[in-house]
């Protein structure tokens, strides 16, 4: 059993991230801006107030914890791009003071970053609305930052092109810094398996210091 602290666990992702970790009988800890917007889970976590962009506030929450899972981001373009990157600095800067017992970070990254063919990326695909590739760059951005930590355990997991809510169904394919897709060229995912595939990798890790994507 791992303690593991959701930051962001309001949202699509966090929320299942959330309910998968107590599911498999975790220690979780929900950091969330509004815990009245939770609503109530059979695991029963520990529900914290918490401000991913104050220093003192983080320190708080990550105290005591195995695993700080970063599933933050904003309403919309602008909002991630406020957010993202921003809250993974002040993640790794309290990490650090925290020394090698530090907890690890995962954190929820983006897919516009994959790459699509040879000097491509996701977002380099014509026709997308501004704000998905405002998101897309703010994810990018935290990822290359991450990318020139060293002193702290590190995972970015990548989502594929299409997330939604859906069905568990406990299967995924992984890869790396390329898209995953199907047989007919979809790269698709459930949140709920996606959520699998980032708890599996907390109990098993395989990319530390390194980013990972999964579909189906």
């Amino acid at each position: 059993m791992a303690k593991i602290c959701v930051v962001g666990a309001n949202g699509v992702l966090g929320s299942r991230i959330l309910d998968e970790s107590l599911d498999r009988g975790h220690q979780v800890t929900a950091v969330v801006r509004q815990p009245s917007k939770l609503g109530t889970r059979s695991g029963s976590p520990a529900v914290l107030t918490g401000d991913v962009l104050d220093p003192a506030s983080v320190a708080a929450f990550v105290e005591g914890q195995d695993v700080v899972v970063s599933a933050v981001g904003g309403g919309d373009g602008p909002g991630h791009v406020r957010l993202i990157e921003p809250s993974l600095r002040t993640l790794v800067d309290v990490l650090r003071k925290a020394g090698p017992e530090a907890p690890r970070l995962v954190a929820v990254g983006g897919a516009g970053s994959l790459a699509i063919g040879p000097g491509k990326k996701v977002w380099d695909f014509p026709g997308l609305p501004e704000g998905a590739l405002q998101t897309m760059h703010a994810h990018g951005d935290g990822l290359a930052f991450l990318r020139t930590v060293t002193d702290v355990r590190w995972t970015s997991v990548s989502p594929p092109v299409i997330i939604a809510p859906g069905a568990r169904t406990g299967r995924y394919r992984t890869g790396t810094d390329s898209l995953v897709a199907d047989g007919t060229g979809k790269s698709h995912i459930s949140a709920e398996d996606y959520a699998v595939a980032l708890v599996d990798e907390i109990e098993n890790p395989q990319y530390i210091g390194r980013r990972f994507t999964v579909a189906y």
